[in-house]
Parts: C-alpha cells; sequence; structure tokens
C-alpha cells in the first residue's frame, strides 16, 4: 500500500527524525509502541529505532505503517 507520490498523502504529515511512534506488524496488523523515527527514506518511508536498545531496523517502513505514538487512553489503543 504505498503512496504513489514522492509527499505523504493529505491525512499524513512528514515526521521528524526523533519522533516517537508506533509501528504496525507487518505479521499481525497490530500497533506496537516503543519505537522513535530514525529518518525519513524519501519515496519509500521510515526506518525506525526501537526505543529497548537504540537499534535502527533494517526495513524501511512504508508510511501507512508509522504513526505518531498515540497515549495509552487514546480510543482503539489497548
Amino acid at each position: 500500500m504505498a503512496n504513489s507520490g514522492s509527499l505523504p498523502t493529505s491525512t499524513q504529515k512528514v515526521l521528524r527524525s526523533g519522533t516517537p511512534v508506533d509501528v504496525r506488524s507487518r505479521f499481525v496488523g497490530d500497533w506496537s509502541r516503543g519505537f522513535e523515527v530514525a529518518e525519513r527514506v524519501v519515496d519509500q518511508g521510515y526506518r525506525v529505532r526501537r526505543l529497548s536498545d537504540g537499534t535502527v531496523l533494517p526495513d524501511v517502513f512504508d508510511e501507512n505503517d508509522v504513526r505518531p505514538q498515540r497515549r495509552r487512553h487514546d480510543p482503539g489503543v489497548y
């Protein structure tokens, strides 16, 4: 589900490095906490850093699979 254009869709904004984010699991589809944006890869998505150990994950995540971290009491977050 990659965005065909070079810019995020109108409902998304560009996330800056260091922004705390939730990442959608590719296997289950659930959102996982504990990450931050390491870098934006233009026309591809984002590399993310795992906060628990500082590791930057090797995959680039589609912009639809990365969202600003939500507070635990937000609807839809368990």
